[in-house]
């Protein structure tokens, strides 16, 4: 690598964030990674990474990183494990899934990846294994689906207007996010409308976030509630003479039927429900029906709850009803995630044509009661006696911990982890393999929260004895023996092959340019040329059925739902468990630099909840339901409506005084209509210790 010493080189951040930044990663005089920044010539990224990634040497050089395969040597969960190699750890896997298939089945083996890498081939690539082998197959849900399913109702695809255009708007709204901390690029865009246009930023969250602290117009509401807000903006907005009707007659189903509803849910009815004040809620709809180029940035946040569905599309109706989305700079953007946007052949690439339509789909976020035998959620099949799992540490970051971990530790299930720390879910394992970071393999990166497909080329030599995630899925292939064309090819074949076949720049061209925009015509961004449903319509009356299988707990119409877990007598608080600002999920939470800025695991109290309870900054409390309770250092921070408690940050089980994970008290029951996890859904009560 003489010829790269001290010289920038192009690649793509690789996590859960959604903005998949593209990077220039500076490898050092000694052939090291050293500081990472944002592409400067990608107009998206515009130079800019947030803090973690730009030190991302800290967790590539890390002390504890895994480099050798490891088979477990004493008691489940105990930590003792002793070195082996490469081929004695693919041998045993090997052979133990082909025993446990014969056994038991096929469909008894769980392969399971998540989103610790977000590459096409790195993460989704363990799909190719398990379609070719008649595997259970996933169901991806701890992230996106409820927002998925509330998007695609209303508009009815993953693709929405360019989010560069919010530079061209002059108004921003952000809607359950929380950029500066999980979205730095999105900020780069807001500062340039508000500087060249004199652009308003409003955000809608349910506490002082770090964007918040940004906003012209903060509205902190309420868990739980983000429908009945955009409904009462719906009905300023039809009360005060601010709807195009023309647009909406042109291009949505909307009616009678649904306008006399939204005339029933006004804003002294939203108050009582957001904790707003009536006057809240009327400003920020006249300011967004009075401002033509209105772009609605649309986050996960707020879907995080068991109505989390309902509400991404009831805020996904505001830009139908002003006609936002015909101005440059209006209309909306939640992600872009959809296959014939990205022209990716992912039929080749995951084998897709060998999937058996009766080999059951197993829901991701259950991964709890899949292993601890529900029927349900096992959809009446065998148990799940085999797990390979990459890029998740579900031990941590799945809801009803307590579940995971009894299901992790069974001593009849045979469970590998592929990691690259000894993660709580790895020191379940019975076998753990070492991964590679995304500068030690090659991949490609869906722009999720923007337009472009990036490439992420090998940069230095694994440390160690680490592999990626591909090597695992084309060896086993060859012990299994697993034969489909895609399984047969290098990663450099397999992703240049999927280029050829979408019509894209090969990966020599992608290497020179860095990405390629994948950005659509102005008219199809906005849908002026019909939306993508059946009808080319935005529909206020949505087909759930299409949506997902529960759809019967949906409202009809675009509505506020009770159907989310509420605050009682006896739990009278609803927690909400955000990201923290330097973790990124549990990844980062072993990095020196993201523990010192966090300090540690923390609940903040508003300052009148904490004199009634007799609270203070710095004092222990408990926090618990029926699912358990954890301990916290209390902060004391008016920032949130009374009643809700805020804990940042997904710190493994170890940071907490009694090793009890903060998802511990999450509920793992599916949210409707079509599953995920109510991350932001819990009621809880709180003690003094």
């Amino acid at each position: 690598m003489q010829d790269a010493l001290n010289v920038r080189h192009k690649s793509a951040c690789p996590h859960d964030c959604p903005s998949t930044c593209s990077l220039e990663v500076r490898i050092d005089a000694d052939g090291r990674v050293g500081r990472i920044n944002g592409a400067k010539d990608n107009d998206y990224t515009a130079g800019v990474v947030c803090a973690k990634v730009a030190r991302y040497a800290e967790r590539i050089y890390h002390p504890d990183r895994l480099s050798t395969p490891l088979k477990r040597s004493g008691p489940k969960g105990s930590g003792q494990f002793e070195s082996i190699t490469w081929d004695q750890a693919l041998d045993e896997i090997a052979g133990r899934f082909k025993t446990i298939a014969e056994r038991h089945g096929p469909q008894s083996i769980w392969p399971y990846h998540s989103g610790g890498t977000m590459g096409v081939l790195q993460r989704y690539g363990l799909d190719r294994l398990r379609n070719v082998m008649g595997y259970s197959r996933q169901q991806s849900t701890i992230c996106v689906t409820p927002a998925e399913s509330g998007w695609l109702a209303g508009v009815g695809k993953l693709i929405g207007c360019d989010p560069r255009e919010m530079a061209q708007s002059d108004l921003i709204v952000m809607w359950g996010g929380n950029p500066v901390s999980t979205q730095v690029n999105i900020m780069t865009h807001v500062t340039k409308a508000r500087k060249t246009r004199g652009a308003k930023f409003v955000v809608v969250d349910v506490y002082r976030t770090p964007t918040v602290e940004q906003a012209d117009v903060a509205l902190i509401i309420n868990p739980g509630t983000d429908a009945a807000l955009a409904l009462a903006v719906m009905n300023v907005l039809f009360s005060e003479g601010m709807v195009d009707r023309a647009y909406l007659e042109k291009y949505t189903d909307f009616d009678a039927e649904v306008e006399q509803h939204i005339m029933t849910r006004t804003p002294e009815w939203a108050a009582e429900i957001t904790g707003l004040t009536v006057d809240e809620i009327v400003s920020f709809a006249r300011l967004f029906g009075t401002t033509p180029k209105s772009f609605l940035r649309a986050g996960f946040g707020f879907t995080r709850t068991r109505n989390g569905a309902g509400a991404m599309h009831a805020v996904s109706c505001l830009p139908a009803i002003t006609g936002a989305w015909q101005h440059e700079g209006g209309g909306a953007f939640f992600l872009t995630f959809d296959n014939k946007f990205w022209g990716l052949d992912t039929n080749f690439l995951y084998a897709l044509e060998t999937i058996d339509p009766d080999v059951r789909v197993l829901d991701q976020s259950r991964i709890g009661a899949v292993l601890c035998g529900d029927a349900n959620a096992l959809k009446n099949g065998p148990p799940v006696m085999a797990m390979l799992m990459q890029n998740a540490n579900s031990a941590t970051v799945a809801p009803d911990t307590s579940a995971v971990l009894k299901g992790l530790s069974r001593d009849d299930l045979f469970l590998v982890v592929h990691e690259q720390f000894m993660t709580p879910t790895a020191s379940c394992a019975d076998i753990v393999l070492p991964a590679t970071t995304f500068v030690e393999h090659e991949d490609l990166y869906y722009g999720l929260g923007h337009t472009h497909l990036t490439y992420g080329p090998k940069l230095i030599e694994p440390i160690g004895d680490t592999r990626p995630n591909s090597f695992v899925v084309r060896e086993l292939a060859k012990r299994l023996g697993a034969a489909h064309p895609c399984l047969a090819l290098e990663d450099h074949e397999l992703l240049d092959t999927v280029l050829a076949r979408g019509d894209l720049p090969s990966l020599a061209e992608l290497a020179e340019t860095g990405w390629v925009d994948r950005a659509l015509p102005f008219e199809q961004a906005h849908f002026l040329e019909g939306f993508p449903q059946p009808d080319g319509r935005f529909h206020f009356k949505p087909d759930w059925s299409r949506v997902g299988p529960d759809h019967a707990r949906m409202p009809r119409l675009p509505d506020w739902s009770t159907d989310f877990e509420r605050a009682s007598k006896t739990h009278p608080f609803k927690l909400v468990c955000p990201p923290a600002r330097n973790f990124l999920n549990s990844s980062f939470s072993e990095t020196p630099t993201g523990i010192a800025k966090e300090g540690g695991p923390r609940v903040r109290v508003h300052s009148d909840v904490a004199q009634d309870h007799g609270v203070a900054t710095g004092m222990r409390v408990r926090i618990g339901n029926e699912r358990g309770s954890v301990v916290l250092t209390a902060e004391i921070d008016d920032g949130q409506k009374s009643n809700t408690l805020i804990v940042e940050g997904i710190w493994p089980a170890e940071a907490f005084e009694e090793k009890q994970a903060i998802n511990t008290l999450i509920g793992g029951d599916p949210v409707p209509p079509n599953g995920g996890a109510a991350f932001h859904d819990t009621a809880v009560w709180m003690k003094v210790l």
